[in-house]
């Protein structure tokens, strides 16, 4: 796997660096700052770029709306927002787009479930922290109508956990798991396609923008 890196700490740019050339992977480019980042991204073509949110020029969400940007530029690409802080602007758009990734630096406490995430959004899945599930699903009054469970089941599908998944976390048959979904689905006024793996997405973006 081709992979960018947009990260303003040089130690930990070239420590994620050295990490994912020992687990086989090609860093085809690195960034300091959210306009070098565009640029390198445009010369490599790679298939994944892992972003910190705050970086320069302004040291606030350059790196979110840098990725929003690549995102419009290249639909394809891989976007793995790596930080430290819950940024929710942005990654709302970012996060209905399939291929996106929010995790937070001080909870990547594996590192084959954090090669693993990043293979998963390179592929056209999603990896997000529970604690930014948490942070998008918050603001959602419409929320209120789940139960209990229901919102348990929602916040399971978007670390993207499958039915089976959430079934052998919440220790539920798989049946039971799918009568959820569908309730959650219909509550929400949205739809559930079977083969439509990231449908948790359509419905963090739709909570997040309303």
């Amino acid at each position: 796997m081709r992979i960018v890196i947009g990260e303003d700490s040089a130690l930990f740019r070239e420590g994620l660096a050295r990490l994912l050339d020992d687990a086989g992977h090609e860093v085809v480019g690195r960034a300091g700052d959210a306009v070098s980042l565009l640029t390198v991204v445009a010369e490599t073509s790679p298939d994944l770029a892992v972003i910190d949110i705050r970086m320069p020029p302004d040291h606030t969400d350059d790196g979110a709306r840098a990725a929003r940007q690549l995102r419009t530029s290249y639909p394809s690409l891989g976007i793995v927002l790596l930080s430290q802080h819950v940024e929710t602007r942005h990654s709302v758009e970012l996060v209905s787009t399939g291929g996106f990734g929010y995790l937070l630096k001080d909870r990547v406490l594996d590192v084959d479930q954090f090669l693993d995430a990043l293979a998963r959004v390179a592929a056209g899945g999603s990896a997000l922290d529970p604690e930014v599930v948490g942070r998008l699903l918050g603001r959602a009054d419409r929320l209120a109508a789940l139960t209990p469970r229901e919102k348990e089941v929602l916040a399971l599908m978007a670390e993207g956990c499958t039915n089976a998944g959430v079934g052998r976390r919440l220790w539920l048959n798989e049946r039971t798991v799918e009568t959820h979904v569908a309730s959650i689905m219909s509550k929400l006024g949205l739809y559930s396609n079977a083969e439509h793996n990231r449908r948790v997405l359509a419905v963090l973006a739709y909570l997040g923008q309303n």
